[in-house]
C-alpha cells in the first residue's frame, strides 16, 4: 500500500507541474502582453511598462516560470527587478511560501487573497457534499431496494426535477422566499466558525442546500444503477439463501462494490467545487475564490486569474489522488496496478 501510494504521489506532483507550465504557456507566451493585463482601465504605456518591471514579465516566460516555482518553495520579494528594489527599498513587498503572484491592482499577494476567500469556499463545498452524500446515496439505496415500487419513481422523479433544475434558480428562490418572504432563516451572510460557529452553520444552509440539491439528484441516479447491478450478482443471492440480514447484504457486499463509481464521481465534485462554486457564491455574495475569479476577469487582474487557475486545478489533482488511495482500500485489486 505505501508504494502504491508513493507512486500516486509522484503522479500527482508531475501532473501539477504540467498544469502550471501549460498554464503560463497560455498566459504568457500568447499574443497579449501579460503587463496589459494589471492595471485595468490605468493602462498607460507608463503603467504599463513599469507592472513589467514590478512583476518580471519582462524576463523569458522560462524564467518566469521558475522564478515562480522558486516563489513556491522560498517566497518570493516584489518589484522583481532589482533596480527597482534598490530605488525604493520601501515598496518592497515579500509574498511568503506558497507564492501564487502579486496583485497590483488589490497591492496584495494572491496567496493572501486565496487565504481570504478559501474558507468560505471551503465551507460552501463541504457543507453541501455531506448533505449531498447523505440525501444522494441514502436515496438511491431507497430507490434501489424498491425498485418498480412508487417510492422509486417519487425518489427518481425528484432526482429528475433537482438534476434539471440550474443552481442560480434553486438558489433564487431560496433566497427569495425562505430568507427574505417567509423569513424562515436569515438572509445567509458568511461568518468566520472561529468568530461564531452557530453563526457560520446558520449562513451556510441556504448555499449548501442549493448546490446539494443538483448533486444530490445525479448521485440518487448514479447509486440506484449501481446498486441495482450489483444486487443482481450470484454472491448476493448466495448470501441472502444463506439467511444473512438484509441491511447487512446492502451495507457489505451491496453498497461496498457500489462505492468505486460513487467515490470516482464524489472527489471529482468535490475537488472543482473547492477550486470556487462561482454561481452559488455570486447569488449568495459570498465572497469565496469563485467570487474573486469573476471580479478578477472582469478587472482584468492577470496574476489573480492565474493564481485562481493554479488553485482550480490543483485541488482537482489533489482530489485525483485522494480517490487513487480510497480505491486501494475499497479494492485490494487496484494497489497491484
Amino acid at each position: 500500500m505505501l508504494f502504491y501510494i508513493i507512486r500516486r504521489l509522484i503522479t500527482a506532483v508531475a501532473m501539477l507541474l504540467i498544469v502550471t507550465l501549460t498554464t503560463f504557456v497560455m498566459f504568457f507566451a500568447g499574443p497579449v502582453d501579460p503587463a496589459r493585463l494589471t492595471c485595468a482601465k490605468n493602462c498607460t504605456p507608463a503603467v504599463v511598462e513599469g507592472n513589467r518591471k514590478f512583476m518580471g514579465f519582462d524576463k523569458p516566460v522560462m524564467v518566469q516560470y521558475g522564478d515562480f516555482l522558486k516563489g513556491i518553495v522560498v517566497g518570493r520579494d516584489y518589484p522583481d527587478d532589482p533596480e527597482m528594489r534598490a530605488n525604493a527599498p520601501q515598496t518592497v513587498a515579500h509574498c511568503d511560501a506558497p507564492c501564487l503572484g502579486y496583485s497590483v491592482l488589490q497591492n496584495k499577494s494572491v496567496t493572501d487573497i486565496v487565504k481570504d476567500t478559501l474558507p468560505i469556499t471551503g465551507s460552501i463545498a463541504l457543507s453541501a457534499f455531506v448533505l449531498w452524500m447523505i440525501v444522494g446515496v441514502l436515496g438511491g439505496i431507497i430507490a434501489a431496494l424498491n425498485r418498480g415500487r412508487w417510492i422509486d419513481r417519487v425518489i427518481v422523479a425528484l432526482a429528475l426535477i433537482g438534476f434539471s433544475l440550474p443552481s442560480f434558480f434553486i438558489g433564487l428562490i431560496l433566497l427569495t422566499f425562505v430568507a427574505i418572504k417567509w423569513e424562515i432563516v436569515p438572509v445567509p451572510a458568511y461568518t468566520a466558525f472561529t468568530e461564531n460557529p452557530f453563526l457560520w452553520a446558520q449562513g451556510l444552509v441556504l448555499p449548501a442546500i442549493t448546490l446539494a440539491c443538483i448533486f444530490a439528484a445525479s448521485y440518487v441516479r448514479l447509486t440506484r444503477a449501481y446498486m441495482i447491478e450489483t444486487m443482481s450478482e450470484d454472491y448476493i443471492r448466495t448470501a441472502k439463501a444463506k439467511g444473512v440480514k438484509p441491511w447487512t447484504i446492502v451495507r457489505r457486499h451491496g453498497l461496498r462494490a457500489a462505492l468505486t463509481p460513487i467515490v470516482t464521481a464524489a472527489g471529482l465534485d468535490l475537488g472543482g467545487l473547492l477550486g470556487g462554486a462561482v454561481i452559488t457564491e455570486q447569488v449568495f455574495n459570498f465572497q469565496g475564490l469563485g467570487w474573486t475569479a469573476v471580479r478578477s476577469i472582469v478587472a482584468t487582474d492577470l496574476p489573480v486569474i492565474v493564481g485562481m487557475v493554479l488553485v482550480a486545478a490543483a485541488f482537482i489533482v489533489l482530489a485525483n489522488l485522494v480517490v487513487d488511495v480510497l480505491y486501494g482500500v475499497i479494492d485490494p485489486r487496484v494497489r497491484l496496478t
